[in-house]
């Protein structure tokens, strides 16, 4: 099956993402993820509040039950990452999809024995054992979707996986602890309960298409420690991917923190009662499912990590001001669900709670389409195993870190103002590892905020591979506009002056462009030019010129020189032409003496502008004429009208 994460066709077209809810590559599998994560959290929960209010066990104390239970299902994470990740690889994905629930089944019989008999141990087993589950599936779920989703669908579908699983969490824990209150008959009610949802999840299952294995000749590494290790390391050989692994992990890590915090935070902070601390996670999901959600629609349907430092900025923001916010609450008696919403000092902290959370779903949805679309298909599992143990790690730390914050004298608003600090650090450091973060981040604004961009064509950009893209030279947001159409980083060769303006110097070196100057006037940089050029192109990436070699002055396209021939002697690969259209006469472009950017903003902050892109040309056709003649022909398409 061809990978179309890593395919440069165009896909079929599809409204939005909740269309992909209609067809059978995603809608099984996605309903078979969802009663998974809503079955392990009905059963965890239930298990959790007989343990605290039903039974008295002597060796479990309630204090201890929720991180005796937590340790439990999160530690196959660690034992058991690595290994199921290898199995994603080589099996055929269905088959470990139908074998995955077929063990939850099980587990889901012992469990209810285990109710039935107020056998606690048993019970226990069975947390490990959902965890190992969840184990088993993660891997094999992030590895799915880019067999069957393109590029265009893959931040949609993400997006529609993070919202689905929140959304599960939440009615799982409702469910679970609506059904273990009813009197008498509570214990029965969630046994059935979990066997039903694990039947049905083994139904959808049966409906998930065939998803032929990447790496079938994989020999299995059982040792979980050796393969761990091994998978790490796989997983470093593409910086941009461990880093972005990082990334997530800490939104885990911040997340963690807030979702264990919820029950002290509304008791002792709020003076809240269980359902106000019910109605903070109730918040805290929804907030992640519309920021997850938003994601296909701010990224217009690519892989937009320039969401990411948005995500980051909003998370250190929300989280800052929900410690002003809950600084000067009265002392009052616990308050129920319904007096807490009544006060209208407490909407700005469901307020802030919300929108952190929507703030992280905006953070981490554009990172795992990233991860899914740079990893070679061949072990992709494998790094998505990577991404599963570094979670562990993370959130077993964020415990270990509030609990000592804790003890030593720290109030939750203040831990809630110390991760936002350190969020604003961690976010800082990871941009400034991966530019690529912060440049995506630029171009989102830019072609947002400054113009109003429409892209047509995008699809002729490819995804993989090397390649020259040339476009015609209008203004000095230029490459940041075509770096905001385009799937993939570009490099781009760029007059050496342009350094030296303040702040586009900045960015283009953060963006690695590549200085040029005349070969009559600095023979050296001209010929290191061409030579790094060569570099990119041998790496399989793409290389970004303007061929007319300068800001047109008069709005007129000019005569496309020879450079780009030079590049292709030693390196034929195809060019796709690209066109800009009505940049001239913007602020950032050359109108008045050949001086640009010398009054306020002309025409307004918000133009209108487009990116039209044509169909690669063989590395054996291409002419300058004849480009010069392609963009041409791209900017008289109607494409504002």
């Amino acid at each position: 099956m061809t990978d179309p994460a890593q395919s440069g066709h165009a896909p079929a077209a599809h409204p939005n993402q909740f269309a992909l809810m209609g067809q059978r590559r995603f809608a099984p599998f996605f309903w078979t993820q969802f009663c998974g994560a809503g079955n392990d959290n009905l059963f965890k929960f239930a298990f959790t509040v007989l343990i605290t209010y039903q039974l008295q066990v002597s060796w479990l104390s309630p204090e201890q039950a929720g991180l005796v239970i937590g340790a439990l299902f999160i530690l196959p994470y660690l034992l058991f990452s690595a290994t199921s990740g290898q199995l994603a690889d080589k099996l055929e994905k269905r088959r470990l999809f139908r074998l995955v629930k077929d063990l939850e089944i099980v587990v889901m019989l012992i469990a209810a024995w285990g109710f039935f008999t107020a056998n606690v141990p048993a019970l226990l087993l069975c947390v490990f054992l959902m965890g190992l589950h969840s184990t088993l599936f993660g891997p094999v779920k992030y590895a799915y979707l880019p067999q069957h989703l393109s590029e265009q669908e893959l931040t949609g579908g993400n997006g529609m996986v993070e919202m689905g699983t929140f959304v599960a969490i939440l009615l799982g824990n409702i469910a679970g602890g609506l059904l273990i209150a009813i009197p008498g008959e509570g214990v029965r009610y969630v046994a059935i309960g979990c066997i039903a949802v694990a039947i049905i999840g083994r139904l959808c299952a049966q409906f998930v298409p065939l998803s032929p294995s990447t790496d079938p000749g994989l020999v299995i590494n059982w040792n979980p420690f050796t393969e761990t290790w091994r998978n790490l390391k796989l997983a470093n050989e593409n910086l941009v991917v461990f880093r972005s692994l990082l990334g997530i992990s800490w939104m885990w890590f911040f997340g963690a923190v807030f979702l264990s915090t919820f029950p002290a935070f509304s008791k002792d902070v709020l003076y809240g009662d269980e359902q106000v601390a019910s109605l903070l996670l109730v918040v805290f999901s929804i907030g992640i499912a519309i920021g997850s959600l938003l994601c296909e629609t701010l990224s217009r349907r690519h892989v937009e990590i320039g969401l990411v430092p948005l995500g980051a900025i909003g998370m250190t923001l929300f989280s800052l001001d929900l410690y002003f916010a809950v600084r000067s609450l009265p002392v009052v008696e616990l308050q129920t669900i319904g007096q807490f919403v009544a006060a209208p000092r407490h909407w700005r902290v469901l307020f802030d709670l919300g929108m952190l959370a929507l703030s992280a779903g905006l953070y981490s949805v554009p990172m795992y389409a990233l991860i899914q679309m740079r990893s070679q298909p061949s072990h992709r599992a494998r790094i998505m195993a990577a991404n599963n143990i570094l979670n562990a790690i993370f959130m077993i730390a964020s415990s270990v870190i509030a609990g000592a914050l804790l003890g030593a004298g720290f109030s939750i608003p203040q831990i809630f103002l110390f991760l936002a600090i350190a969020n604003a650090i961690v976010a800082f450091y990871i941009f400034m590892l991966v530019p690529e973060y912060l440049l995506r981040f630029i171009a989102f604004v830019v072609s947002r905020l400054i113009y109003r961009f429409k892209v047509q064509g995008e699809h002729n950009i490819p995804v993989t591979g090397a390649a020259v893209v040339v476009c015609n030279h209008v203004s000095f947001m230029d490459a940041v506009l075509v770096m905001a159409a385009s799937p993939r980083p570009i490099r781009f060769i760029m007059d050496y002056q342009i350094f030296a303006i303040p702040g586009f110097g900045a960015v283009f070196r953060l963006a690695k462009a590549i200085p040029i100057a005349p070969q009559r006037e600095d023979a050296r940089t001209y010929e290191a030019a061409f030579e790094t050029a060569r570099t990119v192109l041998a790496e399989g990436d793409l290389l970004g010129i303007f061929p007319e070699g300068g800001i047109t002055r008069d709005g007129e396209l000019k005569e496309f020189r020879g450079g780009v021939m030079k590049i292709l002697e030693s390196d034929p690969v195809p060019v796709v032409p690209i066109a800009l259209h009505n940049l001239y006469g913007s602020y950032f472009s050359r109108i008045e003496n050949g001086k640009a950017m010398v009054k306020p903003f002309r025409r307004g902050v918000f133009n209108r502008v487009a990116l039209v892109a044509g169909p690669p040309v063989a590395p054996d056709q291409v002419s300058p004429q004849g480009l010069h003649d392609e963009v041409a022909r791209l900017l008289a398409e109607p494409v504002l009208r």
